[in-house]
């Protein structure tokens, strides 16, 4: 019987990672890796655990409701993160909203604009309009009583 080489020599593993470089690059174009885990992963985890553990020795009262305690901390966390981003754009459209018939300067680039806010839009993120341009709000960096 003839003996079978398992060992790759260090071409071939050379070549092997280049290919499996390449298609875990081609199979993850597009799509970006989450970094944290929510709610919905927090609960497929406990029911895993719920659902995997020995009937003769079941989690324990402390565990379990400690588990759920870390459960409804954490969707009070996403609500509350909800909430701030909602005030944070409420404040921004203010923010816009108060700016219009000022004069502004707004960087463009590396060129400044300057002119009057003759209307907001509303939204996530404002914009004014200046010298018949729309500009996101972001972009003014100064506001000029007239």
């Amino acid at each position: 019987m003839a003996a079978f080489e398992t060992v790759l020599s260090p071409q071939e593993k050379a070549v092997l990672s280049m290919e499996v470089d390449t298609f875990n690059k081609s199979i993850q174009k597009g799509r970006m890796p989450n970094q944290s885990l929510g709610k919905d992963d927090f609960l497929k985890i406990l029911i895993t655990q719920l659902s995997h553990q020995d009937p003769t020795a079941p989690m324990e009262d402390k565990e379990f409701i400690g588990q759920m305690a870390q459960f409804s901390t954490l969707e009070q966390m996403s609500s509350m993160a909800s909430d701030f981003n909602r005030l944070a754009n409420l404040l921004t459209g203010g923010e816009a909203t108060s700016a219009l018939g000022r004069s502004v300067e707004i960087l463009e680039g590396d060129r400044i604009v300057q002119g009057t806010v003759r209307a907001v839009t509303r939204g996530n993120i404002p914009e004014v309009l200046v010298n018949g341009a729309y500009y996101q709000w972001d972009q003014v960096t100064r506001v000029f009583e007239e």
